[in-house]
């Protein structure tokens, strides 16, 4: 399996400039009380490869996947690189990181 982590610098600047494409894998109540902005809902237990093949082909900028302290969005590059899907990225420190930050989040 292949595994690039990014850290909250280079999701944040990837946010702002327009080339990554955030993946929020956690549950929607957990999405729903707080999320990175500009973060798309894709939970990690009804994961589907071909919803997520359509968004990224659809959509055009790089796929992150992110949760909430980078473990389950590891699973997510594991079940879409099973399914063939090039997506090797996710931000290492997840939610907890952004939010412990400072960072702004949508509710």
């Amino acid at each position: 399996m292949n595994v690039v982590d990014l850290d909250r610098d280079t999701v944040k600047t990837g946010l702002a400039d327009g080339t990554i494409l955030l993946i929020d894998v956690r549950e929607p109540h957990e999405y729903a009380s707080g999320h990175i902005p500009g973060s798309v809902t894709h939970p990690l237990s009804t994961f589907d490869p071909d919803a997520i093949a359509t968004l990224v082909s659809e959509d055009g900028r790089r796929p992150v996947f992110s949760c909430a302290a980078g473990v389950r969005s590891v699973h997510a590059l594991a079940a879409a690189q099973r399914a063939g899907l090039a997506i090797d990225a996710h931000y290492i420190g997840g939610f907890k990181d952004w939010y412990g930050a400072g960072e702004p989040i949508t509710r």
